[in-house]
């Protein structure tokens, strides 16, 4: 609506001015106001002519529509003839986890050319839905993928040809991160850590039968190690042959951080299985530390040296400093001494109740032989650990168990307890920050669970070629990279990064199409719910997304793989 111009005051423009505040308490509340756009002396200003809270959502949109088709109301009435509205693609995950990876870097690291954007869309795809390449496909049929990331055309052989990319661009990529990365926060602390992931298949060139986490006898694997920085964020990630031990994998990891990264002052955090003798010594030769734990064995040889006491386990957190050798810092964890005492009864109290099942089927079968009995018991308490102070033998025909009380107790004198190892001085780093970094080593831990038994998955691996499994575990860190910061975001909401995803993933895009007009995708104001996660992860929406009109699809189909 236009006004002629009077005292200086150029012509106005009336239209309705809406925005969504959030308050102290939480809540958000959208208000609109009926304002006039003006210029006068040169200076654009503004004035409020109403307050439209009373109206109806329905009144607001029929006024803005008035406003804005003001020169021709007449033929307003046949403008919802012409217009159809359809629902779009998902849009709220894909819009989502694009805009973390811009966030933490990743879209840069990855590039804007087609195999960058390829590479992007597998981890976006890694975030919301672990699967194949095929099934990363089939998720961009329904997920604005292509119009988000403008993307072209592709199929599951784009996406496989495209991890042979990302495996020979890999050192790329990483070292593109973690310049980044060390913008932000910069460290010399080095968690390391190794785990494995088995096949079900055998022909992954790298598959071999090694030390098996999951418990799958007779299962090959893949070793793979991840090297994280101080705050638990991922650098690196490498795969090894099912069959290598975990401490062979350390040296290249030492050749990276002094390599590639360019790093001189550094401190290894590794598990008592990782840093052995022969790491400590490859690490001492390029001038980096190291923060260990030692085994049980270990401790009792310096208990029985007297380099440590018992008594030092009594106060909250102690260290030895030996005069040539490395330093120890000692604790015993109540929690965990508590655990292991009931995991112990427990066991005995199991083994008690098949002594007495073993015994009452000996006294029901007369032909049944005592000796038979007594080696199942026998094997059974050398699986629990109980040989040392379990005593099991042959009364007659029935087995008895004895517990030597004392060599019990001698055995449960280091429940919970722990030694960390390291060359670290008092003046380098006090015995709290030793202690601090090595349980720093959870976080990698927890990348772990995440990336194999929790959302995000490392299996199933659908992969055979070496590169092509190498690729696969960046594309999974890197969306370990985007679920482990929206789960940061979203740790007061009260919900996991699954669920929130599910719900992201409810917003869909709203296309709009007029006769003799180009096509577009509105986004729609987002339920509270949905609104509330994107807030708390600090993401805007747009109000309009350009719609490409490419139609993703499979060459493989579901109809030629079922059985009628």
């Amino acid at each position: 609506m236009h006004n002629e111009p009077r005292n200086g005051i150029d012509v106005a423009i009336m239209y309705v001015d809406s925005s969504t505040v959030q308050t102290s308490s939480g809540k958000r509340h959208t208000r609109h106001l009926l304002r006039e756009s003006f210029r006068e002396a040169g200076k654009v200003k503004h004035r409020t002519i109403a307050n439209l809270g009373h109206c109806t959502a329905e009144e607001i949109a029929a006024i803005k529509l008035a406003l804005h088709h003001k020169q021709d109301l007449d033929n307003l009435g046949s403008i919802r003839e012409t217009i159809t509205l359809r629902q779009g693609m998902s849009f709220g995950a894909v819009w989502a986890v694009y805009q973390v990876a811009i966030r933490l870097g990743i879209v840069k690291a990855l590039g804007s050319d087609r195999d960058g954007k390829l590479a992007l869309w597998q981890v976006l795809a890694r975030v919301i839905d672990q699967g194949s390449r095929l099934s990363a496909v089939r998720l961009a049929t329904s997920h604005a993928a292509c119009d988000v990331l403008a993307l072209g055309k592709f199929n599951e052989d784009d996406l496989y040809e495209n991890l042979d990319w990302l495996a020979q661009n890999q050192e790329r990529i990483e070292d593109k991160l973690y310049a980044q990365r060390t913008k932000v926060a910069s460290g010399t602390v080095y968690l390391y850590d190794v785990t494995s992931s088995y096949f079900e298949g055998k022909h992954n060139q790298l598959a071999a039968f090694g030390y098996n986490r999951d418990k799958k006898v007779g299962k090959r694997q893949i070793v793979i190690g991840l090297l994280c920085d101080s705050w638990g964020h991922p650098l690196s990630i490498e795969v090894f042959p099912g069959n290598t031990q975990d401490p062979k994998t350390v040296a290249s990891q030492i050749e990276k951080v002094k390599q590639r990264f360019g790093a001189d002052a550094v401190t290894f955090v590794g598990d008592r299985g990782m840093i052995k003798a022969q790491q400590i010594v490859d690490l001492c030769s390029q001038g980096f530390h190291y923060i260990t734990a030692i085994t049980k064995p270990q401790i009792e040889k310096l208990l029985q040296e007297s380099t440590i006491h018992m008594s030092l386990f009594d106060q909250s957190l102690a260290e030895v400093i030996t005069d040539d050798g490395p330093r120890y810092v000692l604790r015993r964890n109540p929690v965990r001494a508590s655990e292991v005492m009931q995991n112990r009864e427990e066991k005995l109290s199991t083994l008690r109740a098949m002594l007495e099942k073993r015994n009452q089927y000996l006294a029901n079968h007369k032909r049944a032989s005592a000796v038979k009995a007594l080696n199942a018991l026998e094997q059974r308490s050398l699986k629990f650990g109980f040989s040392k102070w379990c005593n099991l033998a042959i009364n007659e025909r029935s087995v008895v168990l004895t517990v030597d009380e004392e060599v019990k107790k001698e055995a449960a004198k280091l429940d919970g307890c722990y030694v960390l190892k390291t060359d670290l001085t008092a003046q380098q780093a006090a015995k709290e920050v030793v202690h601090d970094r090595y349980k720093d080593l959870a976080m990698v831990e927890w990348a772990f669970r995440s990336s194999k038994t929790v959302h995000l998955e490392m299996r199933p691996i659908y992969l055979r070629l070496e590169a092509r499994t190498r690729a696969h575990a960046l594309v999974v860190m890197l969306a370990y990279k985007i679920i482990q910061n929206l789960a940061a975001c979203w740790k007061e909401l009260d919900l996991t990064v699954e669920e929130g995803l599910e719900k992201l993933s409810s917003l869909c895009l709203l296309e709009v199409s007029a006769k003799n007009t180009v096509a577009y995708n509105q986004v729609p104001e987002p339920r509270q719910d949905v609104a509330a996660l994107l807030a708390a992860a600090k993401i805007m929406l747009p109000t309009a997304i350009n719609a490409s009109g490419i139609k993703v699809s499979t060459k493989k189909k579901l109809q030629s793989e079922r059985k009628l």
